[in-house]
């Protein structure tokens, strides 16, 4: 699995490099904002800090939507076992949220990507580019190699914190 998140960042810096930069709208963390679903229920355990994930731009309803939250230290950004929280679900077109409740107000990144075959991979075609869609906090760009947590942190407030993210895909 370790070697899977190295290859995911891997293929995921080559993708940037070739797709160039996306129309991004509407991206980026917001203070406050309504909850699309209150009904879905948040990953992790309850404290007074929640981030919802909007995720937009999805292609289809198909699969699902893999969502990772990396905490404040930028060696664990895209690093094996770096991982603060995940949570998959099911794609719903054209946005999907998820819900993390966090430990404490603080700088997060968060990585998306569509799981469009519900295989929870991320796949590749024969060259090795994504064909599956894929996000980050901030949209961050990345012009060679992956995005650096820099590009990608947001601050988390105490309360609620909408972020919301535009899947990227292959052209």
């Amino acid at each position: 699995m370790e070697v899977r998140s190295a290859l995911f960042a891997s293929v995921l810096a080559l993708f940037a490099i070739l797709a160039g930069p996306s129309a991004a709208e509407d991206t980026g963390a917001s203070g406050g904002g309504a909850i699309v679903n209150p009904g879905r229920s948040c990953e992790g355990r309850p404290t007074s800090t929640r981030l919802i994930v909007q995720v937009g731009r999805l292609r289809s309803n198909e699969g699902e939507v893999a969502v990772t939250v990396y905490p404040s230290d930028p060696k664990r950004f895209l690093a094996p076992r770096g991982k603060l929280l995940r949570v998959r679900v099911k794609a719903d077109a054209p946005m999907t949220q998820a819900c993390f409740y966090l430990p404490r107000p603080d700088a997060y990144a968060v990585t998306v990507y569509h799981d469009a075959n519900a295989n929870r991979d991320f796949d590749r075609n024969a060259v090795g580019l994504p064909v599956e869609g894929f996000a980050f906090s901030n949209d961050a760009p990345s012009k060679v190699g992956v995005p650096t947590f820099q590009d990608a942190r947001f601050m988390a407030k105490p309360g609620d914190t909408v972020l919301r993210v535009r899947m990227r895909y292959g052209r």
